[in-house]
């Protein structure tokens, strides 16, 4: 039994020894030591899935049933790491702790969280328990000591060998990578250290264009202690919000530093997947027109949540004469000063193109296709990432996020929304008197939740609600729109709103219809959904092994694909050592 009476290490090393014990051959003993209420999640330590189990049923028998074969043991504190300590999560008081533990395949972490019995309040009980994979051992050969290089003044020094390699004039690499963005990089970045062969591509000119040819104002909307990629962490000199142009930079930096294998102005035409070589034959497209194919083993598609701009059928838009552009063609504001811009939709990228336009001396108005919510990015946007800022390392950090399962994730939300609402009252009570119309997610779950479940619908102030209060930049329901004429706008009260400029930021139809645009329709079928929660607790289709073999997806934040890249590097690990199949 566990008491509170005892210290939290002693405390936590007996759970971990009962559980020990209870996984190896006792079901009765491990029943007794989870909540009726618990949460089991896996990536990849026992199940090779990243996956969520719910109740003590459930848990108990997923245990037993992957623990047979992985046979998880030495549970025990993991040393120079977060030592066990008193927390709250979602609303509930529970011991944390971190702890490691050995599987038939590699080394694992793992995180606990223990509350007291409802019946005996010093009897304590695993609420939340995550195994996750770190390392693969078996038939793991250790890895080669670094080569040498030769200083024969007649051989090839080190830039001949590193050009030579990402050329690919001999070979196919082992994994594609389509997109160099954050997920492209920390994904190469991961397959680099596991010694798999890896060629990122992407259409940009030169390495940090996704970044670099953005808005002239863009700067990231949450700190810099979460946004750290892989292995290399930012500098601790850098601003607390990075500029779009510094990001990119990095992204350079980051490339030569770690010797990734990165191809620019490639145009990925799409592929094919031959079942029985278990390869892809792909098209690439040079910047020179010529045309390239390949056969890699794997496809990670880390092209972001947004894939193909969604540019909605507007009724008589066609009358419009001046200029229209999606926001992602948007790039700067000034040959728009002193001219009369629309912006339709609500989004982040509406409210900041809005606010660079008028910082550039344009009339701005917005026009809202649906409720919005809207929370300040200082200090309301930054409170999901407190632990952060608690003490704790960020590899202990990404351990612990990785740790709380969605539904508790959802109700830490719902509370952190609240506190935001209170914190914003006077941004949204202003906001309300101009007409504009607020929602604050689903069950009032937040802006997080809107982004894993659509890819949007928020905006985070930095100042663009000020000057709608204020009324400097106009707003407007796109449904006062009555019809578009050559001039601008016609509303529905006979009024004429003058346009020069109309920008659609109407955000990106879902990856899916990118899947059937780059490798047809039964592909599309087969993967199914991809973003967003289906009937378990994980999100469809990323960071994991698809339906379809051989192709991956990772998207989203820089901490969620600096998190989830170092998995799906090890799934693909595993596959090409024959640890798991497709």
């Amino acid at each position: 039994m566990l008491t509170r009476a005892d210290s939290l290490p002693v405390i936590v090393e007996n759970f971990l020894a009962h559980l020990e014990k209870a996984v190896a051959d006792d079901t009765d003993g491990l029943r007794a030591l989870f909540h009726d209420d618990c949460y089991w999640r896996d990536v990849l330590a026992l199940t090779w899935r990243i996956t969520t189990v719910h109740g003590r049923n459930a848990v108990v028998s997923g245990l037993n049933e992957h623990a047979r074969k992985a046979r998880p043991r030495n549970f025990r504190i993991a040393q120079e790491r977060t030592p066990p300590r008193n927390v709250m999560r979602a609303g509930t008081d529970a011991i944390e702790a971190i702890f490691s533990f050995e599987t038939a395949d590699g080394i694992g972490s793992g995180v606990v969280r223990l509350t007291p019995d409802a019946n005996d309040r010093n009897d304590l009980r695993a609420w939340t328990l995550l195994t996750t994979l770190d390392e693969i051992t078996a038939r793991q050969q250790p890895e080669p000591p670094p080569k040498a290089y030769s200083r024969d003044f007649r051989g090839p020094n080190w830039l001949d060998v590193r050009n030579a390699t990402a050329a690919y004039t001999d070979r196919d690499p082992t994994v594609l990578v389509v997109g160099g963005g954050h997920a492209g990089l920390s994904t190469a970045a991961r397959l680099k250290v596991l010694g798999v062969d890896t060629l990122i591509v992407d259409r940009g000119e030169r390495i940090g264009d996704n970044w670099r040819k953005r808005y002239h104002a863009l700067v990231l909307h949450n700190q810099v202690h979460v946004n750290h990629l892989p292995l290399m962490p930012f500098p601790p000199t850098w601003p607390t919000y990075i500029p779009k142009d510094k990001l990119a930079g990095w992204f350079e930096s980051y490339v030569e530093s770690l010797e990734l294998n990165y191809w620019t102005s490639i145009e990925f035409l799409g592929g094919s997947y031959d079942a029985s070589a278990k390869r892809w034959a792909v098209t690439l497209k040079r910047g020179n027109g010529t045309i390239r194919e390949m056969h890699p083993r794997y496809i990670v598609m880390a092209t972001g949540v947004s894939g193909i701009p969604s540019i909605p059928a507007i009724a008589t838009l066609e009358n419009f004469k001046g200029t229209v552009q999606h926001s992602h063609q948007y790039t700067d504001s000034e040959a728009w000063k002193g001219k009369n811009a629309l912006i339709i939709g609500t989004g982040n990228s509406g409210h900041d193109i809005a606010q660079d336009l008028y910082s550039a001396g344009a009339h701005v108005t917005m026009a809202q296709r649906s409720s919005t919510m809207v929370v300040n990015v200082e200090p309301s946007a930054q409170l999901p990432y407190a632990l952060y800022s608690e003490g704790p390392s960020l590899e202990d950090c990404d351990l612990i996020t990785t740790a709380t399962p969605t539904a508790l994730a959802r109700k830490t939300h719902i509370a952190l929304t609240q506190q935001a609402k209170a914190m914003d009252q006077d941004l949204l009570d202003g906001l309300t008197r101009r007409g504009f119309k607020l929602d604050f997610g689903d069950d009032g779950s937040g802006w997080q939740f809107k982004y894993l479940t659509r890819g949007g619908g928020y905006y985070f102030n930095v100042g663009c609600s000020d000057l709608i209060v204020d009324g400097k930049v106009g707003l407007i329901q796109f449904a006062d729109i009555g019809s578009f004429t050559a001039d601008g706008a016609k509303l529905r009260n006979g009024e004429t709103l003058p346009a020069d400029l109309i920008v659609l930021a109407t955000g990106y139809m879902g990856l899916e219809a990118m899947v059937e645009k780059l490798f047809g329709a039964e592909v599309a079928k087969r993967v199914g959904p991809i973003w967003g929660f289906g009937d378990g607790q994980e999100l469809r289709n990323l960071f994991a092994r698809t339906p379809q073999p051989g192709l991956y997806f990772i998207a989203g934040s820089l901490a969620q694909c600096r998190i989830y890249s170092k998995y799906l590097g090890l799934q693909i690990k595993a596959q090409e050592l024959g640890l798991i199949g497709s």
